[in-house]
């Protein structure tokens, strides 16, 4: 992204952090999505960041998505999670639709009318990407859709959806499509209450789902979503989560630090201790690590998509999986070594001056949102197969 416009979009950011900030609390308290908060993303351009400039969008790569969600994760963790999956969705849209479906979708996303939702788990599935028991059914009108699933971010407030289904009744589970569905083609119908821990301004509801499509509404191969999770879903997912985590982390850090630097700082805290400056480094240390690998593993993504070479590789499977688990660890251990220098008075209690309470329970979530149990399963097998050792 050029300069200009790039000083443009981190302002535009920042006006959006400003709106998420000053609704975080009510968002987090009702369990609702923050609608002032969706409402200046809108309006922000920013929902268009990874749509292409000749559709009307901001022309952005993973690079700009990256430095954007820790910019509203500073805000509120909540709205930029859900900023940032539908990110996830649009990338998928701009490598693997078929290009008339791409010309009729990606303007409207580029214009903020279109908030795209991710339905990628289903009963039983345990969230797994590549795996599924709901076929798709031919119809003389197209395809038909009846999909549960247990957990939709934001998918009340969605005008469409990216569903993953198996390709016909007759196909294995593992022989996924991915499908577009405009809000208007379907029937849907709240399943579940969203009353959680943490991460409550998703409003992550169980959804139903019937009704038909076209069949050029699927998006890439038929049966072929898992080169659009390779390639697109996992890794941009990874890449933002993280992001969200670190920018949530930061915040709450960078609030405890201003606390501690002010005349309001608890006297229970001796800024001149030995232990109140171990406390701190170590908290920085988890943070200046999860900020590196980051970025580092951005890079590599990037370079290679530049080259149009494919993410699949061993190597930076296992450098995308690490992100992931490395930031959820360390992002919700940081915060919580926050909450235990802050003390009762400030880290523990709910309505404190920094918000550490609520930033702990929402990076709780981070090891959850896609286990990390799987992803190391994973990395351990791809481990084997990677005798060089192509460390990031």
């Amino acid at each position: 992204m050029e300069s200009s416009r790039r000083s443009e979009v981190l302002e535009a950011a920042a006006r959006v952090r400003t709106v998420l900030r000053q609704h975080a609390d009510a968002a987090d308290e009702e369990a609702r999505v923050s609608e002032p908060g969706m409402a200046e993303l809108r309006r922000s351009g920013l929902m268009g960041l990874l749509v292409p400039q000749e559709h009307g969008g901001l022309g952005g790569d993973l690079a700009d998505l990256v430095e954007i969600a820790q910019l509203l994760a500073d805000g509120c963790t909540s709205t930029a999670m859900i900023w940032a999956m539908h990110c996830q969705q649009t990338d998928a849209l701009v490598r693997f639709a078929a290009p008339a479906l791409r010309d009729r979708l990606l303007p409207r996303v580029a214009r903020g009318e279109l908030y795209l939702a991710s339905i990628t788990t289903g009963p039983g599935t345990s969230g797994h990407l590549l795996s599924n028991a709901s076929p798709l059914s031919g119809t003389t009108e197209g395809l038909q859709v009846l999909r549960e699933a247990p957990i939709v971010t934001g998918g009340t407030h969605a005008e469409g959806f990216l569903i993953t289904m198996r390709s016909s009744p007759d196909a294995p589970e593992s022989e996924i499509s991915l499908v577009y569905a405009d809000r208007e083609q379907l029937d849907v119908v709240e399943r579940q209450d969203w009353d959680t821990l943490g991460m409550r301004g998703t409003h992550s509801l169980g959804l139903k789902l019937t009704g038909v499509v076209p069949r050029s509404q699927v998006v890439g191969e038929d049966g072929g979503f898992r080169t659009v999770a390779l390639e697109s879903m996992a890794p941009v997912g990874h890449l933002a989560w993280a992001a969200c985590w670190l920018g949530a982390a930061r915040s709450a850090l960078g609030g405890l630090v201003g606390l501690l630097r002010s005349p309001e700082r608890p006297r229970s805290i001796d800024v001149r201790s030995e232990l109140v400056a171990e406390r701190l480094a170590r908290i920085r240390m988890d943070l200046e690590l999860v900020g590196g690998y980051l970025h580092r593993v951005t890079d590599e993504v990037g370079q290679l998509r530049a080259a149009g070479s494919s993410l699949a590789g061993t190597a930076t499977q296992i450098h995308l999986n690490t992100l992931k688990v490395t930031a959820a660890e360390l992002t919700f251990r940081s915060v919580d070594r926050m909450v235990q220098l802050a003390g009762l008075s400030v880290g523990y209690r709910r309505r404190s001056s920094v918000p550490l309470e609520r930033h702990f329970r929402d990076l709780r979530s981070a090891a959850l949102n896609y286990s990390n149990d799987r992803l190391l399963t994973a990395t351990g097998a791809l481990t084997l197969m990677d005798r060089s050792v192509q460390l990031a």
